[in-house]
């Protein structure tokens, strides 16, 4: 199928945003043979990167003439072979739009071809990376909305990836495949609604969370490998004992954990405007979410309404005692992988923002009351946290007595361990007081966790399953969890250490029918034979 003519979608500028590649007598189009020059300066920056200390490594054996003379050839070759790769993968990738399918055809010695029924076609993804940016292209992935396994092996094998096209290419391809009206000539699309936008203000809640210290290990981590591979290894050690000697070992350690958690804090924020600088939340029309963001590597990721089964307000320990939240959504067609950010909706921001948010994708009323859990949950809660405690008692007895610790550190690893403990009771308090469920109109609502607090709303109608659990402990506690399954997001969403008797009852009004068959119901009184009460088989 040849590329319409702009006239029909667009005309001036708009049209020749958006205008396709030369397609052959068949009507294949090729990719950008832009992206080889892609992947030739990306090539390069990575071999630069090995280059520069093994010349170093090289060099201080030897020479740096030496050095140089087998590190430019091998960074020549190296770039060269990956370019040549490249061109021969560009030379023989052809991809096609025909009234029923998307095809793609790809590879010179094993050729893989392959394609989808247009009308399967949910998702069409853009992104682009700092050089794809420079060159203009984007990488565009088409998917069916197949989900895909938590942990799983990345792209879903009904996703085809063109890796790259022109950005107009790839925004005609996104317009024609999902239907979606052409982009003016001013940037805009007619009938497209902003539900969220960007604030940088939103940038203060990043820090907040554990990835302001694991960026921070990380950097350190970095800095210890780079020393190493300059054979200044015990530089760190000998800036240390100066240190010592110059302030003390209690200013020395206030200091570096200053500076630790001040680069964990530099970094958090890097990531945080790199990952969603001029970041929207759009409802196109067609019943399509699009959300938009990315500072150096853009990306657009498209999901389809039809498919949405709920949200999920998630509250960190950090980002809530801020008082805000970031929305993630319940849907087919998505990674489930908790490291992924595909099904984030809206990044953290203030809980006004969350809740107006979630009540626009998915029509809910955040912040009603939920049922409490028994007290025995918060009973067992505590219980866990006391055994830790008993734990880290024993550490500290171990630190006083017996440890070949110097005093200063046994101090400073008791304080630690004296906080961790005061830490896990009041932890194990809020995790109680973060338990409840309910109904709230066409929705399941359960919520849990404390340093992971996360309430979700999940379609009663998208429920397809139920598991129940119990173990020993829940047992004598009179407490049972009950999971919902689903094909959308997650796939479990628990309540957990819930009444025994009364989530039974709660699940059989969420999803009427479903858990009958496993229930048994005492035999009806005589004197109200209408009555019936649910008891656990």
């Amino acid at each position: 199928m040849n590329r319409p003519d702009p006239a029909d979608s667009a005309s001036g500028p708009a049209a020749a945003s958006t205008a396709g590649p030369a397609t052959d007598e068949d009507g294949w189009l090729a990719l950008h043979r832009d992206t080889v020059k892609v992947t030739g300066v990306w090539v390069f920056v990575l071999a630069l990167g090995g280059a520069v200390p093994t010349t170093y490594g090289i060099g201080s054996g030897t020479s740096y003439g030496v050095a140089l003379a087998w590190v430019v050839p091998a960074v020549v070759l190296v770039v060269a072979a990956a370019v040549i790769a490249d061109y021969v993968r560009w030379r023989h990738s052809r991809f096609r739009v025909t009234p029923t399918r998307m095809e793609l055809h790809k590879g010179m010695v094993f050729t893989t071809k392959r394609s989808l029924a247009r009308e399967r076609i949910r998702t069409v993804d853009l992104s682009a990376d700092p050089v794809q940016r420079v060159f203009g292209l984007v990488k565009v992935s088409i998917g069916t909305g197949e989900q895909v396994e938590a942990g799983g092996a990345g792209q879903s094998p009904q996703t085809l990836v063109l890796d790259s096209v022109a950005r107009g290419e790839g925004e005609w391809l996104r317009a024609l495949l999902l239907d979606r009206a052409p982009v003016a000539a001013d940037g805009t699309e007619s009938g497209v609604r902003v539900l969220a936008r960007w604030d940088p203000v939103w940038l203060r809640f990043a820090p907040l969370s554990f990835w302001t210290f694991a960026l921070a290990g990380v950097a350190v981590g970095g800095l210890f490998q780079v020393l190493n591979w300059f054979g200044r290894e015990s530089l760190p050690v000998d800036v240390t004992r100066d240190v010592v000697e110059e302030i003390g070992a209690t200013q020395t350690l206030l200091l570096f954990a200053g500076v630790f958690v001040l680069v964990g804090v530099v970094a958090t924020l890097a990531f945080s405007l790199e990952a969603w600088w001029a970041y929207r939340l759009e409802r196109e029309p067609g019943g399509t979410l699009r959300v938009r963001r990315g500072l150096l590597t853009t990306r657009s990721v498209s999901i389809e309404e039809q498919r949405v089964r709920g949200v999920e307000i998630v509250e960190p320990l950090g980002v809530r005692s801020a008082g805000a939240a970031r929305v993630d959504v319940v849907t087919t067609g998505l990674r489930a992988d908790p490291k992924s950010e595909a099904s984030t909706l809206l990044p953290a921001a203030p809980m006004t923002v969350a809740a107006s948010v979630a009540a626009a994708v998915a029509g809910i009323r955040p912040g009603g009351r939920l049922r409490r859990h028994p007290a025995t949950a918060r009973t067992r809660r505590l219980r866990w946290a006391l055994a830790a405690d008993a734990v880290l008692a024993a550490v500290v007895a171990w630190l006083a007595v017996a440890s070949p610790v110097r005093d200063f550190w046994a101090i400073v690893l008791t304080v630690l361990a004296a906080g961790c403990a005061v830490a896990l009771v009041v932890l194990a308090g809020d995790a109680y007081g973060s338990l409840g469920h309910d109904l709230d109109g066409d929705f399941l609502v359960a919520r849990k966790g404390s340093v992971r607090r996360a309430t979700v709303y999940l379609q009663r109608q998208g429920i397809i399953g139920w598991r129940v659990s119990q173990s020993v402990f829940q047992r004598r506690a009179g407490l049972m969890t009950l999971t919902a399954t689903t094909a959308a997001g997650a796939r479990r969403y628990s309540v957990i250490d819930a009444d025994e008797h009364e989530v039974l009852e709660f699940g059989a009004e969420a999803v009427p029918g479903l858990l009958d068959p496993f229930l048994v119901h005492e035999r009806p009184i005589v004197d109200h034979p209408e009555q019936a009460a649910f008891r656990e088989p």
